[in-house]
């Protein structure tokens, strides 16, 4: 029985997945649409979409302090990356600014011809 058991193992160990979970949120945030299983892009959803909020309410408020406390809970999340911080704060956080969630979507492909895993697109969605 699976009862109270949370999130995905994806086959791997912790490490590996932290480590995946932190490439596949980088690769988002950096080319907003990656290529990836369904699994996976199911993993990484949450996340991305949980450091899009954070940046949302740092610009939400007129304090700087909480704009700096959200800038470094982000960046340890991201690794440090300087420059995956500035384009989440920059460009991705005002675009959504007035959405209230679902900030990424994810396009069925269909099956890869190798080993017949279901791929898929995960991108941000556009505000127009």
């Amino acid at each position: 029985m699976r009862h109270r058991v949370k999130g995905k193992k994806l086959n791997r160990n912790g490490a590996q997945r932290k480590a995946l979970e932190l490439a596949l949120t980088s690769a988002l945030i950096e080319h907003e649409r990656i290529k990836t299983t369904e699994a996976k892009a199911k993993f990484v959803r949450g996340h991305v979409e949980r450091l899009i909020t954070i940046a949302k309410r740092a610009l939400a408020h007129d304090d700087p302090a909480r704009g700096v406390h959200a800038r470094r809970i982000v960046a340890s999340r991201l690794n440090n990356n300087r420059k995956l911080v500035q384009k989440l704060f920059d460009d991705i956080a005002p675009r959504f600014e007035e959405r209230p969630g679902g900030y990424t979507r994810i396009l069925k492909l269909g099956p890869r011809k190798g080993d017949n895993a279901d791929m898929v697109f995960l991108e941000l969605v556009e505000e127009d």
